[in-house]
């Protein structure tokens, strides 16, 4: 055992080399060293030039990034603020004096300027090296790494870097805009290496590729210097791309990505003496570009021609954007023609074969395929009906992760009314419009004094009568009260009293029966001592330690660490935040948002998706 612990600490020896050991292969940036967008040079490169680090031009601006710099086109590896816009002419980096790593931008048309930090440390940097690893590093006074752009990947990792445990790559929108894109790469901690598109939970449901390794004792997803990708853990390492290569190269830069498709991929780029390269794609996941969800946005899907992937819309639906498919489709009918469809007939059901979707269906029955039909025809709410095994599954708009299946068969609402695009106008066409019958102001206005007249009279007799009605009620009551004799009606019937009639019966709380749960039991009278009575004075409990776990609850699950809970028994994670979730929406302070126990049902049996609840205790303790 203890030959294995010096093995393993051995080759983390020999896997990694850390930043301090590089130096001898960097660029000194010192105290005071600056670079601006309109002076050259613009950027900090590496020692052989094989990286550099400064501005980037895109667009009309710049953005502060690293990049390899190639031909005939640089490849962007890092990107410091990469939602914010590109930056004016004008702008500097500049490590200050006080050991900061400053972007200042300067506005010409008002003369005020914005500054921004790059590296956000605690500490005072020394210098800064820039490696030709592609790593740029900040120092302290005694050479220790206060800062790398290692630690910080936006869709790439490059040789002799790690995604650490629970970091993720997220892609870039397109080849030319580094800004965030649609997918995600989770290195998770349950040790599974998982993609997914961004806008969603990140469930089973929403994953597009994974490693498959679970493994609880994983540290970091790592591309090493021969080109291999493991994922290492404690007590082994998992290889997720190999690489035939068996030695170092400074010749060989190793390059796995997020690209803008959703695709995974590990490159290698050989230089030779010259300084000329060429690129190999060594793997890639999935291999099959219709595999990513989302790729074709929603209401669409993916098939591939060529080799290559086409978006197509489903029925019922048009393009967003014709001239950028992947940005999805919308249904090419409205919500009123829907509530009106029996009487003008503005839609019809298409048959659609190997078809499916991986989406949650809000109602599925049993059932033939023409009541399938029928049923999807006759919903409003109804996209369409997947039809399976004798069940109809209906899904609303928009569809999500429809794709090609060999067995199933689905049924598309079609708009016979469709609507069309022009310039900034819809226009509905395909049908005939519906006969609009004019009524003249005069009866208009006639018919609006009448009712109003009406309703103000109605209204004043209701309210006349009411006081009346009420009164009487009033008078009698106290009478028959102050009498003591209210006859049968008292026997048959609940009367409401006042805390001050109480009050009175029981002689201020005077003499206590006993201690019930909520409160204490008085002894008291009524109608005049001759009817005794026991009244409950209820006390108010604090919304302190249920709120306490509520909270907690919640903010375990949505930090996605439900797995900290000690339940004292192996239970499916992914059931248990479903069981959590809808429990949190059984207990929200507004009653109107609470589902009822046939959408619980539907809920926990997966009939129904569960989306992440609010906060159960928000109003309350805001309050």
């Amino acid at each position: 055992m203890a030959f294995a612990y010096v093995a393993f600490f051995l080759l983390v020896i020999c896997i990694f080399k850390p930043a301090s050991s590089q130096q001898n292969n960097s660029t000194l940036i010192g105290l005071r060293s600056s670079i601006s967008t309109n002076i050259h040079p613009t950027s900090w490169r590496s020692p052989s030039g094989t990286f550099a680090f400064g501005f980037y031009p895109q667009g009309s601006g710049f953005i502060v990034g690293i990049w390899l710099v190639c031909k005939p086109a640089d490849i962007i590896t890092w990107t410091a603020f990469r939602d914010d816009p590109p930056v004016p002419s004008n702008t500097t980096l500049e490590l200050t004096g006080n050991g900061k790593l400053l972007l200042r931008t300067y506005y010409a048309n008002n003369g005020a300027g914005e500054e921004k930090l790059v590296a956000n440390i605690e500490r005072s940097a020394s210098n800064a090296r820039m490696f030709d690893s592609g790593n740029l590093v900040l120092y302290n006074e005694h050479s220790d790494v206060i800062w790398e752009s290692f630690s910080f990947p936006t869709d790439t990792i490059l040789g002799g870097q790690n995604l650490s445990e629970g970091g993720e790559l997220i892609s870039s929108a397109s080849t030319t805009n580094s800004s965030t894109g649609r997918f995600h790469l989770k290195m998770q901690i349950d040790g599974n290496l998982v993609s997914y598109p961004i806008d969603t939970i990140d469930t089973s449901v929403d994953a597009y590729w994974n490693t498959a390794t679970f493994d609880s004792s994983v540290t970091n997803l790592y591309l090493n210097y021969t080109g291999g990708l493991l994922i290492l853990s404690n007590d082994s390492n998992i290889t997720v791309f190999s690489s035939d290569s068996k030695s170092e190269s400074s010749a060989i830069i190793y390059r796995a990505t997020l690209e803008y498709d959703g695709i995974f991929r590990l490159y290698s780029h050989n230089f030779d003496s010259n300084g000329a390269y060429t690129t190999s794609l060594m793997h890639y996941a999935p291999k099959n570009q219709c595999e990513v969800k989302s790729f074709c946005g929603l209401n669409s899907y993916c098939t591939m021609n060529d080799n290559q992937p086409y978006c197509s819309c489903l029925p019922g639906t048009v393009f967003v954007n014709p001239n950028q498919r992947n940005k999805g489709c919308k249904r090419n009918y409205t919500d009123e023609l829907c509530k009106v469809a029996e009487e003008t007939s503005s839609y019809k059901i298409t048959d659609m074969e190997k078809m499916s979707w991986d989406d949650f269906p809000y109602s599925r029955k049993s059932m033939s395929e023409e009541d399938c039909r029928k049923s999807c025809l006759q919903d409003c709410n109804c996209a369409g009906a997947l039809y399976v095994s004798g069940d109809c599954k209906k899904v609303k708009f928009p569809v999500k992760y429809a794709k090609r299946d060999d067995s199933s068969k689905v049924f598309f609402k079609v708009g016979l009314k469709s609507i069309e695009t022009s310039g900034n106008r819809s226009i509905a066409t395909a049908m005939k419009p519906p006969v609009v019958h004019k009524t003249s102001q005069k009866t208009v206005v006639l018919i609006c004094v009448m009712s109003v007249a009406f309703i103000t009279c109605s209204s004043i007799a209701i309210a006349v009568s009411g006081f009346f009605i009420s009164r009487s009620r009033s008078v009698k009551a106290r009478m028959r009260f102050g009498s003591g004799n209210l006859g049968l009606a008292h026997e048959l019937t609940l009367r409401a009293f006042s805390f001050r009639e109480l009050k009175k019966a029981t002689k201020g709380f005077r003499e206590e029966l006993g201690k019930g749960s909520f409160g204490a039991v008085y002894k008291g009278t009524l109608y005049k001592g001759t009817k005794v009575i026991a009244v409950k004075r209820l006390e108010k409990l604090v919304s302190e330690e249920e709120v306490e776990l509520c909270i907690w609850a919640y903010e375990l699950l949505v930090a996605r660490e439900l797995d900290k809970l000690d339940l004292s028994v192996d239970v499916d994670l992914e059931n248990f935040e479903k069981m959590v979730m809808v429990g949190i929406w059984c207990i929200q302070d507004e009653p109107g948002i609470r589902p009822s126990m046939k959408s619980v049902v539907s809920m926990l049996e997966g009939i129904t998706g569960v989306s992440v609840p609010p906060n159960p205790t928000s109003a309350s303790t805001s309050a």
